[in-house]
């Protein structure tokens, strides 16, 4: 079976992302800070009959990375590396002008930082599958200027721009930036709690997804609405 690992995979997209590949028969490894949510995913995961191993911690952590990639070498190898992990910067988002800077570093790390060190972590046994693939969540903030946006949209700008290097520094793998667009999540109530209005669930674009893993298109940019229309 192949291997996947998830950061971010207790809740939201990375929780939805999970079942969706559980239920296409890939082994898991799981990350997040949230032991006891990290552990709810593992049970519904584990339901489609997968192995699925949950390694609770930071992705800024270089012995965290670590851990998951020798986690996934036990279950056989790693084939999918999903980067999900984010952080805001500040919760609610503010103007550029009253960003912490602890916040801006924060997102700079998570967002960024921490994917491109378990990149580092996960290129050998990637290479070895023979059709090792990276899948980074990105932003509309991270191509478009929102105000209070600003630092998260940066991070997430640089994540993008460093998925698109790796395309060229490893032509044997498939890496892909996709934009999600909005969803109904934690992670976007805390960015803009008085904004209530309808969202899709995450499940909703877990398809489009799982469209990239089914056709392998070529490395770059993607949004997640393109890919449900079957566009790309």
């Amino acid at each position: 079976m192949p291997v996947a690992i998830i950061t971010g995979a207790s809740k939201g997209l990375g929780r939805a992302l999970a079942l969706g590949l559980a239920g296409k028969g890939w082994d898991l490894v799981l990350d997040a800070r949230g032991a006891d949510r990290l552990a709810e995913t593992v049970a519904l995961a584990s339901a489609h009959g997968t192995r699925v191993t949950a390694v609770a911690g930071d992705v800024t952590d270089a012995a965290h990375r670590a851990e998951l990639v020798a986690a996934a070498r036990r279950l056989g190898g790693v084939d999918l590396l999903v980067h999900n992990a984010s952080a805001l910067g500040a919760e609610p988002l503010v103007r550029l002008a009253e960003l912490p800077l602890e916040g801006l570093r924060r997102a700079l790390e998570v967002n960024l930082v921490a994917a491109l060190g378990l990149v580092q972590e996960a290129l050998p046994p990637l290479r070895a599958a023979g059709a090792g693939a990276v899948l980074v969540v990105s932003s509309d903030a991270a191509a478009e200027a929102y105000p209070t946006w600003g630092g998260y949209g940066a991070s997430k700008a640089g994540l993008d721009q460093l998925a698109a290097v790796l395309a060229e520094e490893e032509p044997g793998l498939r890496v892909w930036a996709v934009d999600p667009g909005d969803m109904a999540t934690d992670l976007y109530a805390a960015a803009v709690p008085d904004d209530d209005g309808p969202r899709p669930e995450p499940e909703a674009v877990v398809p489009g997804f799982l469209r990239l893993l089914d056709e392998r298109p070529a490395s770059g940019r993607y949004g997640a609405a393109a890919l449900l229309e079957g566009r790309r």
